[in-house]
């Protein structure tokens, strides 16, 4: 099949002819096809990347019109076509059977942070911490003021006094604050691969659907676990996890029936005992408020 260009007679290059030729093939020969765009990626991220889940992730940098011409031939994967929609700006697409919420996970896990650039867009809250900042006194000092950071000069350098967000999540960041931010080797731009869209076995996701919170998750699970085994226990289902718990609130319920109930055996009579000794003196405290002596 000739791959011709809309605009010419000529063929496409060989690189591109082949590139729409592989992206027919792949999608048929994976599980999962994940979409990244590459903002904020660099080929030194990239690289590292490729090497360490090269046998579980095979990564295609793309040409979105080629990728759309080829998705159009390729009609027997559901969600193709929702994921050629979402084909904008310089993409990179993933063919792998890697879950894509592992996926996702295993990038977030690999991301790293850069310095910011005037223009770019805080991604969270950025604080300029308190503390000696070892920068000699001089005209940075008209910069830490535009930004609102109070400071001092201590033992020859410049030291901020208080914790100050100088940008909140979701502003743009000044050429002026990226410098001095720069200067402080605060590098607050997240960079990576995100899985923005993904199609697995017939289900979309979007970027949001795939953000999965660790800590939060492990904690739910715990908490699982603990409700599931506590009514397990309440209701005396045994199991290899249940029949230690489920033995020891048997004997503590026993030993409080024995207690109230004053059945003396040779090891219950220290808690019936001790029970009767503090009926006694509440007993006798009772007597003397009232005036009789004991």
């Amino acid at each position: 099949m000739k791959f011709m260009s809309r605009r010419t007679n000529n063929k496409y290059p060989a690189k591109k002819a082949l590139l729409y030729k592989t992206l027919q093939e792949l999608p048929t020969n994976y599980q999962v096809i994940a979409l990244s765009r590459m903002k904020n990626v660099r080929a030194s991220q990239l690289m590292p990347l490729r090497k360490t889940f090269h046998e579980q992730i095979l990564i295609k940098i793309i040409k979105n019109k080629v990728a759309q011409r080829a998705f159009e031939k390729v009609n027997d994967i559901k969600g193709i076509q929702g994921l050629t929609k979402q084909l904008e700006g310089q993409c990179a697409l993933m063919f792998t059977n890697t879950n894509p919420f592992k996926l996702n996970l295993l990038f977030d896990q690999n991301k790293v942070f850069l310095p910011a650039k005037g223009g770019d867009i805080a991604s969270s809250d950025i604080i300029i911490p308190a503390g000696n900042t070892g920068i000699p006194p001089g005209p940075v000092l008209s910069e830490f003021k535009e930004a609102s950071v109070q400071t001092k000069i201590d033992q020859g350098s410049i030291s901020v006094t208080k914790d100050t967000v100088v940008v909140k999540h979701g502003q743009v960041i000044s050429q002026k604050l990226a410098s001095l931010l720069s200067k402080l080797n605060i590098k607050p731009i997240e960079a990576g691969i995100t899985v923005n869209y993904a199609i697995s076995e017939g289900l979309e996701f979007q970027e949001s659907d795939l953000k999965i919170d660790i800590k939060e998750y492990t904690e739910n699970i715990q908490q699982s676990f603990n409700s599931a085994l506590n009514l397990a226990i309440q209701s005396a289902y045994i199991n290899n996890e249940t029949i230690i718990p489920i033995l020891s609130l048997a004997h503590q319920k026993s030993m409080s029936l024995v207690s109230e109930s004053g059945y003396i055996t040779p090891d219950t009579v220290e808690i019936v005992l001790m029970k009767a000794e503090r009926s006694a003196s509440i007993l006798m405290q009772l007597a003397q408020s009232k005036g009789y002596s004991v």
